[in-house]
């Protein structure tokens, strides 16, 4: 790449591969810096080491988690570059000598060194440095006689404009729809021509012009996984999925349908939603607009977290960067209230679902008669809560205690702590009655100030998911203490618990030892991603639950700790 004037990360790409010997080469370099996979990809094998005291912790991590993805833990030590930009260009050669580049892609907004969002073309970027980059992208290419399909990633420098090559994927990328959606062109069509021989469809003037008239595009990566707990995978039945609707503007490409398994072995990856505009803030709109319309019933998903992310005001100007959802997690965290008239939503829904379910079967109606849920005007409560998204949390969630008591077959007053919303009127549609998912029903609902329309999705042991105005929450009925301990619930308060389903790839403390709050305790494995479980609190450890090799389900004790003393 030097050779063919390509402007490359100084960094250490070596073959020998001592602990200690990297680590010197790190401190050549001058820290931070970049450990990354030889063979690696999709963010996978890559850690940042921010000084050489925790360079060898961190390097094991990235040399471990490369040796069950690839097979091959070798690693190169490059310089971390402080405010980047991952920016990527496309690129076609074919064997008649032409090359062309079908313009760059910003890939700059990744967590866990993975990317959730894409555009073309790139934001605030110089057209002087625009065509360098795509100069450069095929001088790459042409320097190794490439044919075919091919990306040539940058690392681009906010703080000086220098850009820097990555390295080069043979072969189109999950991002390539965006391309194609600002080029109007079929790229595995063009790969299928370039392996018959044939020329490139279109000269680089040509594909510049398709460009220009074409606008903006944007991709969204919709994943199974937990935002609010790094990003961890998720897996699970998708009971309920609605779609966008589409159009020559709006694109879904998915491996999922409604009853699908996302399983814990593989790649998270659900579907892929992708836009265009006109401008960026016409596609930027289309895509929050598709994100709302967008229901899962499952597994947890990033689609909520990609709405606030759409909505960030630094993400709408384009002035976006790797490191961006750390710089903004407060904003891009931020809790929202949950609405009274949301609880209220929820609890009509729970109470319609109970009684379809009750008319099918006269034992299952006589029951509920019998202990007063039957078909006549009675009053109901339930309590409600938000669930968390982190088994863990000793957070209070937003919760609520709804009374309703109907007035005729479809009005309703409803008191929602204390507050009471006299002759709700409401109106239900089942959306997914099919022994394939889980039951959703459309509940249109005329409160004395408002008319609200929400989606409900009941689970038989989950929560119930309120799609509502955009937005999807997970809420959970309040059982008695007593009615608890029968069904065999146990006290977790005192556990650190697995947030997902894993395997235990290693475990760093024994039964019996003092740790501090944030001392790794257990390192497991989901989906090829490792993820250090550490310890929320200062203790002593009493049982450690499970052994490296085990399997564990969601929500199954990893480590238990001893019950504080009383207080004398």
């Amino acid at each position: 790449m030097t050779a063919a004037n390509v402007p490359c990360v100084p960094g250490y790409h070596g073959s020998n591969q001592d602990a200690h010997f990297l680590q010197q080469q790190a401190e050549n370099i001058g820290f931070p810096v970049l450990l990354k996979a030889v063979k690696g990809g999709g963010g996978k094998g890559m850690r940042i080491s921010h000084s050489g005291s925790d360079f060898l912790d961190q390097l094991q991590s990235a040399k471990s988690e490369a040796r069950n993805s690839f097979g091959d833990d070798t690693m190169l030590v490059e310089k971390y570059i402080r405010t980047p930009r991952h920016i990527e260009v496309q690129i076609f050669a074919d064997a008649h000598g032409n090359c062309v580049a079908l313009g760059e892609r910003d890939c700059s907004v990744q967590r866990r060194h993975q990317k959730i969002i894409e555009e073309s073309p790139a934001p605030n970027l110089d057209d002087v440095v625009r065509k360098s980059l795509w100069e450069r992208a095929r001088a790459a290419a042409l320097a190794v006689n490439y044919e075919g399909a091919g990306t040539v990633e940058f690392i681009f420098d906010n703080d000086t404009g220098d850009f820097y090559f990555m390295e080069m994927n043979t072969r189109l990328q999950v991002e390539h729809p965006v391309t194609e959606m600002v080029t109007g062109q079929d790229l595995v069509h063009w790969q299928l021509q370039v392996a018959e021989g044939r020329p490139l469809p279109l000269s680089q003037e040509e594909v510049e012009q398709k460009i220009l008239n074409l606008g903006w595009g944007f991709e969204a990566r919709i994943y199974a996984e937990n935002p609010e707990l790094n990003f961890i995978p998720d897996s699970g039945e998708l009971g309920y999925l609605r779609t966008p609707h589409l159009s020559s503007d709006v694109r879904i490409d998915a491996g999922f349908i409604q009853g699908d398994e996302v399983s814990p072995y593989y790649d998270p990856m659900i579907a892929k939603l992708i836009v265009r505009g006109s401008t960026r803030e016409e596609a930027l709109a289309k895509l929050r607009t598709a994100l709302e319309s967008y229901e899962v019933a499952g597994p947890s998903t990033n689609i909520e977290f990609l709405k606030r992310l759409c909505k960030s005001a630094d993400f709408a100007n384009g002035e976006v960067e790797t490191g961006y959802i750390d710089k903004h997690r407060i904003e891009l965290f931020q809790k929202e209230p949950v609405e009274p008239e949301i609880f209220v939503q929820a609890a009509l829904g729970i109470l319609n679902h109970e009684r379809r379910q009750a008319s099918r079967s006269d034992k299952i109606a006589e029951a509920l008669t019998t202990i007063g849920f039957g078909a006549g005007y009675q009053t109901r409560d339930f309590k409600l809560s938000e669930l968390s998204a982190d088994p863990n949390s000793t957070e209070e969630p937003s919760s609520a205690h709804v009374v309703l008591q109907q007035k005729s077959s479809h009005t309703f007053d409803a008191t929602v702590d204390g507050h009471t919303f006299q002759n709700v009127r409401i109106n239900h549609e089942p959306l997914n009655d099919t022994p394939g998912g889980s039951p959703a029903t459309k509940l249109s609902s005329f409160f004395p100030h408002t008319r609200i329309e929400t989606t409900i999705v009941p689970t038989i042991e989950g929560p119930v998911h309120v799609f509502h105005h955009g937005r999807h929450l997970k809420l959970q009925r309040g059982a008695p203490h007593f009615l608890a301990e029968a069904l065999g619930k146990k006290e977790t308060a005192n556990s650190v618990l697995a947030p997902m389903p894993c395997k235990i790839l290693r475990v760093d403390v024994e039964e019996g030892q003092k740790v501090s709050k944030d001392q790794v305790l257990v390192v497991i494995e989901s989906m090829k991603m490792e993820t250090t479980i550490r310890s929320p609190q200062d203790g002593v450890v009493e049982k450690v639950v499970h052994k490296q090799g085990d399997i564990c389900k969601a929500g199954t004790a990893l480590v238990e700790f001893k019950m504080p003393s009383p207080a004398s």
